[in-house]
């Protein structure tokens, strides 16, 4: 009987130029360009959106017709809206966002067009993140409120959610972490994806399909772990004591820790980390950066010798704090999606 190979580890189910990492040096380059390059240019999310979906960085010409198309996806039908909110308030983000998917799903005619998916897929973009700012101001008790148009994707959708405009240091963090997690190669939630429109299934069923493995708190509900496990440790005094009664003695996993292909320090996490310093400045973030950063310390001491060191979600949900998410009902795993959902 032939081995059977558990996980998709060492697994090639699919090719793909976007994205190239060497985990050995720590290098990530999205078809071709270094995302450190990428990210100090401060490239636009509908840049390397546009950039993942048609293999090379638009003109001027080019960004402007896909932001209209983006722009399109704002406007979600009332029933999708509608089935959204008829749940309650204590639902994971993330489970919305499959609800509001599996609503435009229903109502899709449309089924696997490989040429109209292209401008498709960037209207998606834009209901994911119009989705996405309903079902988090749903949990948090406020009236749904949809993005529109401005200069940045990510500027409006933080202007839906929280009902203000956002401080050009708040729309720059959250580009970059969009930017940083639009990296997939093929984890569980593409494969997901992948497997669901093989069959020729509409692009809105891919996205659920790719949601519901993402949901796991191996995959994108990480975050959510990383960020608890600051919490649980509370002030950077207890760092080692926790350390040392869970991770060394209990060899209870250290959240945000270790990578499947990164053995050094994931890329993104450097990044990340340099973004949470610039706006977790305040209450529970500015407190929780500093039990992280204690952590951190005690982590790589220990394991990277074992190339297991800090990965993007380790940072992350410090800085979706700092920019002023809450920490509660998958808020996070939810952000983390929007950024995934461009492949």
């Amino acid at each position: 009987m032939d081995d059977v190979i558990k996980g998709l580890e060492d697994v090639n189910i699919k090719w793909t130029r976007l994205t190239s990492v060497d985990g050995e040096k720590g290098i990530l380059r999205y078809v071709g360009y270094d995302i450190e390059e990428i990210v100090d240019k401060r490239a636009s999310a509908e840049e390397i959106q546009y950039l993942f979906l048609n293999g090379e960085l638009p003109t001027g010409e080019e960004l402007e017709r896909f932001k209209e198309k983006l722009e399109e996806g704002y406007d979600l039908p009332d029933y999708v809206i509608n089935s959204i909110t008829g749940m309650p308030r204590s639902s994971d983000v993330v489970g919305l966002q499959m609800q509001g998917m599996s609503s435009l799903a229903a109502t899709s005619h449309l089924g696997w067009n490989a040429e109209s998916n292209r401008d498709l897929a960037a209207k998606v973009i834009g209901q994911m993140a119009a989705i996405t700012s309903v079902s988090i101001r749903h949990v948090l008790g406020k009236k749904p409120e949809l993005p529109w148009g401005s200069d940045g994707f990510s500027k409006s959708f933080l202007r839906a959610v929280f009902d203000k405009e956002p401080t050009e240091k708040q729309a720059w963090a959250m580009n970059t972490v969009n930017v940083l997690y639009m990296d997939p190669e093929v984890p569980a939630s593409t494969s997901a994806g992948l497997v669901a429109v093989s069959t020729l299934a509409d692009l809105y069923s891919g996205v659920v399909a790719a949601l519901a493995a993402f949901k796991g708190p191996m995959h994108g509900g990480a975050v959510d772990q990383a960020v608890q496990q600051l919490i649980d440790i509370g002030d950077p005094e207890n760092a080692e004591e926790w350390f040392n009664k869970n991770v060394v003695l209990g060899k209870k996993k250290l959240m945000g820790f270790g990578h499947r292909v990164y053995k050094t320090y994931d890329p993104r996490a450097r990044i990340l980390g340099s973004v949470a310093d610039l706006v977790a400045l305040t209450g529970d973030s500015a407190r929780l950066l500093q039990v992280a950063k204690a952590l951190e310390k005690l982590g790589i001491s220990t394991m990277g010798t074992r190339g297991i060191y800090p990965n993007a979600d380790f940072y992350s949900g410090l800085v979706y704090m700092g920019i002023g998410f809450p920490p509660s009902n998958g808020i996070y795993p939810a952000l983390f999606a929007i950024s995934r959902v461009s492949l």
